[in-house]
């Protein structure tokens, strides 16, 4: 590995101060050593990107959906390097690694047939109509446009489906926007090797130089310098609340405030009504069970809060408690994370009514145990804290009466997920919890759980703050694309100067709502 910064198609030098990644399974501090870029490196970065958005925003199409496959397919030849390094930086499992890479090219590919398509674009025509009274009606026609330079932030607990060529960079790369990606310290190597895959994609397909970089050092110091960076457009980010924070509050307070898409904290509130638990509750224990130690707890859709009805969680704690004990700690992604993990669980179990009921293993270094906390619903409203996320294999259950839970659910903070469990009776007794649920959460999970995200073009991955920074945006999904654009109107445009989008021969044949109709090509 060369270990520096991809600056375009050159790479950084050793100039800077060092950072290793550390195998979090045996606490080896693992060579290379990564070097910082300069100052220089990062506005030289930058400046490509901003060259390059000219020349890429006018690319075909086809010519970016190009591109993306190429990437994914360049991908696909460094697997084996991917898992190899990952396993070791991660302490993920080779399936784990091998699954998210398989998501990741997934997804590139997704996003060059949703430009194969094009109605993403939301193409609008509108013809003149020079006799209407009291005023003529102009020519208006309108479609989505990019905005410019993304920098992506990659995320600790997803190295490759969050983060080089993860989600955020390939909805911006679809749309026109060169991407600068700001490499996460738990896994520089693998960033490198896929990070050299794209910059492979981009010089095979003719890209402008600057189309894509990334950048090694700290989050504070070249993240931030990255933000308030005039020529950057937009930002998208995955991590915790702090991070997202800083990064809203540097963004919005340049000379001209950008968006950042930041992904932050989530809870995700289950909810198991009285019906279903009393036929299936060692069914529903053993699904909830699963979700919460899935990847040893650290998804962003992990069911962190449970909602049972008192009177009928009996048979279901029984069998969640025997579950949790005999599970066995699993290896977290990197100390900070862990060392987070047992500062959470200790301050939920200290607050008065708050119980441990299922023991747990007790985890080595590096490792987090299954634990699942229980208190009342009055000692849950009364206690805020109660809803802090505990990022790991950690959950608090709430029981209570059936009114004491939907205002407990109404007191929630924005969320990725709800989910309800529930017969056709219990659903349709929980009109009003299910309206309160929709407020609160981006999707609505029913008779099962979130953990598992589905890379689709109906998928909605946010959620109203502060799960995300900008509830109507998805980070999964075609949809994550209209992140990245803004709309621009042709007023009485000559036809040659119009896109071809948007052109009365339709020449790319996409769909088009003309004279508020939708019309198919």
């Amino acid at each position: 590995m060369t270990a520096t910064s991809f600056i375009g198609y050159s790479r950084g030098v050793h100039n800077g101060p060092l950072s290793h990644a550390t195998n979090p399974a045996t606490g080896e501090v693992m060579e290379p050593g990564f070097a910082s870029p300069s100052a220089d490196e990062v506005e030289s970065a930058v400046q490509l990107a901003a060259a390059a958005f000219p020349a890429y925003r006018q690319l075909t199409a086809a010519t970016r959906a190009d591109f993306m496959r190429t990437i994914a397919s360049e991908i696909e030849t460094s697997i084996d390097a991917i898992w190899t390094r990952g396993t070791a930086e991660t302490g993920l499992p080779e399936a784990r690694l091998r699954g998210e890479t398989a998501r990741t090219v997934g997804q590139l590919r997704l996003f060059a047939a949703m430009l194969d398509d094009g109605s993403w674009l939301d193409a609008r025509i509108e013809h003149a109509q020079p006799d209407r009274t009291p005023l003529p009606k102009p020519d208006l026609r309108s479609m989505l446009r990019p905005v410019g330079p993304v920098v992506v932030f990659c995320a600790s607990n997803f190295p490759m489906a969050y983060s080089v060529a993860g989600g955020d960079t390939a909805s911006a790369l679809a749309t026109g926007c060169p991407v600068i990606v700001k490499a996460h310290s738990s896994h520089p190597g693998v960033a490198e090797i896929v990070a050299a895959a794209v910059i492979r994609a981009a010089q095979q397909c003719g890209m402008p130089e600057g189309v894509f970089s990334l950048l090694y050092g700290s989050g504070r110091d070249v993240g931030m310098t990255l933000v308030k960076h005039p020529q950057i457009k937009a930002v998208g980010f995955t991590g915790s609340r702090a991070g997202g924070r800083a990064l809203m509050d540097a963004a919005a307070a340049r000379p001209e405030p950008i968006p950042v898409y930041a992904e932050m904290s989530s809870i995700n509130p289950v909810v198991m009504l009285p019906e279903i638990l009393a036929e299936k509750a060692p069914a529903l224990a053993e699904g909830f069970f699963q979700s919460l130690t899935m990847g040893v707890g650290q998804f962003c859709t992990n069911p962190g809060l449970l909602f049972l009805p008192e009177g009928s969680e009996s048979a279901f704690l029984e069998k969640l408690t025997s579950l949790i004990h005999d599970a066995a700690p699993g290896v977290m992604l990197n100390a900070g994370i862990c060392q987070a993990y047992l500062d959470a669980t200790n301050a939920t179990v200290a607050h008065e009514g708050v119980e441990k009921i299922a023991s747990e293993k007790i985890p080595a270094p590096g490792q987090g145990a299954p634990v699942v906390f229980r208190c009342n619903a009055a000692t849950f409203l009364q206690n805020p804290t109660l809803t802090h996320e505990m990022f790991g294999p950690a959950s608090l259950i709430v029981t209570g009466t059936w009114e004491q839970i939907t205002a407990a659910a109404n007191s929630l903070e924005g969320q990725l997920t709800a989910s309800l469990h529930g017969t056709t009776n219990d659903l349709a007794a929980a009109a009003a919890l299910m309206e309160i649920l929709e407020r609160k959460a981006g999707r609505i999970v029913f008779n099962g759980f979130p953990t598992g995200v589905d890379v689709s073009h109906s998928m909605v991955h946010g959620g109203p703050y502060p799960s995300t920074s900008d509830g109507r945006s998805t980070s999964v999904g075609t949809m994550a694309a209209y992140r990245f654009c803004r709309p621009v109107a042709w007023q009485n445009a000559p036809q040659e100067q119009l896109p071809d989008e948007l052109k009365d021969a339709n020449p790319l044949r996409i769909a088009r709502m003309i004279d508020g109709k939708r019309c198919d090509p």
